[in-house]
């Protein structure tokens, strides 16, 4: 009998039945708090009633309509709405469906537009697990480990992460001068600006941890790219459609890209995903480098669309904020009780607990264990961090802040019993 690869892990034993907002419900009819929200995915909620309508609706009409053999409506529809969330600017889009095709449809048109072959890429950022995603990737060995050569032309360079600087007694401020100063080096010494097409960056390290940038390093980043005739990417996958409080990442930092990617939470769900650019920047794409089968697909647009009329219209991006703002400063006080409790990092409703051992070392093993006691408790969480160090919350924006207290209060009981 055919079954799963033993290497896909389950985070969580719920095998769910149905959900609905921030509930998960299982085959016993358990129901489950949900702060995974499919790894942040369905910003409305599960199976919100106006995507599940417009879904409904299309499937009657159109299910699958290639995008580069006919056009259809949802797909017209949502690239005028988009046009209204956008940077200004970036007026230019090139839809697939996953965050991992985004970042190499980034990458393409980068290196076309450009010219040049490198890419520089920040310590502790996640961008995806195809080959040339994953060659981008350096919040983990696991995710590009096994499978070399990969892709040449990357040159890693340091992201302003305090967490990880803290033994050198660095605060921010000190690791944003570190970061810009490596990157001048990166480019005197690795890739040479004439030959560095992109900077590609993450807004909010995800895999790596929840931290957040700044507005120092992203200025700088831009004042760089501007210098050099350097395409600045910023991967929106997971930090867009008003994860952070605000409706995009980068907007904490007062910077706009040349190239922007966008996925997860942009149809609750369904599979869409893509990257935006100017025209100008865009229309440097090398004819028939731009394609796939089931890119903006019908069904997945008309989610789209529900989506971002269900996010305006509840003002998710302000609940968003108001509620990572309750449970962030709800983690930090329960954290202080404990000693293993490092830091607590993120914006808005990404937020993470990072574990450290008595040296103050990075805890994956505590980590762990404290994860896995949630789940028993009824809370659904993720890990991240490079080290796996953090449990991270990521719940739909429609999370209500009653919902909030009640993880809270499970959060309190998972540490209390896990470590004393």
């Amino acid at each position: 009998m055919a079954q799963l690869s033993p290497q896909l892990k389950q985070a969580t034993p719920v095998v769910a039945t149905h959900g609905e907002g921030v509930y998960l419900y299982d085959e016993s009819g358990n129901r489950h708090l949900d702060f995974t929200a499919g790894i942040g995915v369905t910003g409305t909620g599960h199976c919100h009633p106006k995507v599940v309508e417009a879904a409904q609706a299309q499937v009657g009409k159109l299910i699958h309509g290639q995008y580069t053999t006919i056009m259809h409506k949802p797909l017209q529809e949502l690239t005028e709405r988009l046009s209204g969330v956008l940077p200004a600017g970036l007026d230019s889009l090139f839809f697939s469906n996953s965050g991992s095709e985004a970042a190499e449809a980034a990458l393409r048109l980068a290196r076309q537009a450009t010219g040049r072959p490198n890419i520089v890429v920040f310590q502790g950022g996640f961008h995806g697990r195809t080959v040339a995603a994953a060659s981008l990737t350096t919040s983990g060995t696991k995710f590009r480990a096994g499978f070399s050569p990969l892709m040449s032309g990357v040159v890693v360079s340091p992201f302003p992460n305090p967490a990880h600087y803290r033994h050198y007694g660095w605060d921010v401020e000190q690791a944003t001068d570190f970061a810009l100063r490596e990157l001048d080096l990166v480019l005197q010494t690795q890739s040479n600006p004439a030959d560095t097409a992109a900077f590609l960056v993450e807004p909010v390290l995800g895999e790596g941890g929840y931290i957040p940038g700044n507005e120092r390093f992203f200025a700088g980043l831009r004042e760089r790219a501007d210098k050099h005739g350097i395409l600045l990417i910023i991967d929106e996958v997971q930090t867009g459609f008003g994860r952070t409080g605000k409706f995009w990442g980068q907007e904490h930092f007062g910077v706009t890209p040349d190239i922007q990617m966008f996925a997860k939470g942009i149809a609750s769900g369904f599979p869409i995903s893509g990257i935006a650019a100017s025209e100008e920047v865009m229309s440097k794409a090398w004819p028939g480098s731009q394609g796939g089968t089931y890119g903006a697909n019908a069904v997945a647009c008309a989610a789209a669309l529900a989506t971002l009329e269900v996010i305006e219209e509840e003002n998710l991006v302000a609940n968003a904020a108001e509620r990572g703002q309750q449970l962030k400063s709800g983690l930090q006080a329960i954290g202080e009780k404990y000693s293993q409790v490092q830091n607590v990092h993120g914006l808005g409703l990404m937020v993470s607990v990072e574990f450290s051992d008595a040296d103050g070392e990075p805890d994956g093993a505590t980590s762990a264990a404290v994860h896995k006691a949630a789940a028993e408790n009824g809370l659904l969480l993720l890990t991240n961090g490079m080290y796996g160090q953090n449990v991270r919350f990521i719940p739909a924006l429609v999370v209500s802040e009653e919902q909030v207290d009640d993880a809270l209060a499970i959060w309190e009981k998972t540490l209390a019993s896990v470590l004393g």
